[in-house]
């Protein structure tokens, strides 16, 4: 019986195209569920570090700018205070002035909000 062998290896093959589709369809619903997990939160992290570099590069100009502004008030309207034997002194004042912002962005960072939220281990945490 021919028919009866058609129809049975023709359902057989319905079964498993019918698998075959729910293997494609999780298959698709993993990818799917992995790009939404790793995507998206990367997406969210380039843009906090894009704009975290804009600032700290537009910080770090202006702190630039003002050194400069410093040193110039210094070499010109102190009249001859700095001028002879101390026309070092207003590198040196603004040198310091440089390590002085310099150590309090490093203080900032090391002491900042992190750290008091709990989420930065300390060294007491660390022993333990």
């Amino acid at each position: 019986m021919p028919g009866r062998r058609d129809r049975s290896t023709s359902g057989a093959a319905r079964r498993g195209g019918a698998i075959g589709a729910s293997g494609q369809d999780v298959v698709r619903l993993i990818t799917d569920y992995l790009k939404q997990e790793t995507v998206g939160p990367l997406r969210g992290a380039a843009r906090f570090v894009a704009f975290g570099v804009a600032g700290s590069l537009a910080l770090s100009g202006g702190a630039v700018l003002l050194l400069i502004a410093l040193l110039r008030l210094l070499q010109g309207e102190t009249g001859g205070a700095f001028g002879g034997d101390r026309s070092w002194l207003p590198y040196l004042i603004t040198s310091v002035a440089a390590i002085v912002v310099l150590a309090l962005s490093v203080w900032r960072v090391v002491s900042g909000a992190g750290r008091r939220r709990g989420s930065v281990p300390s060294a007491q945490n660390k022993e333990h």
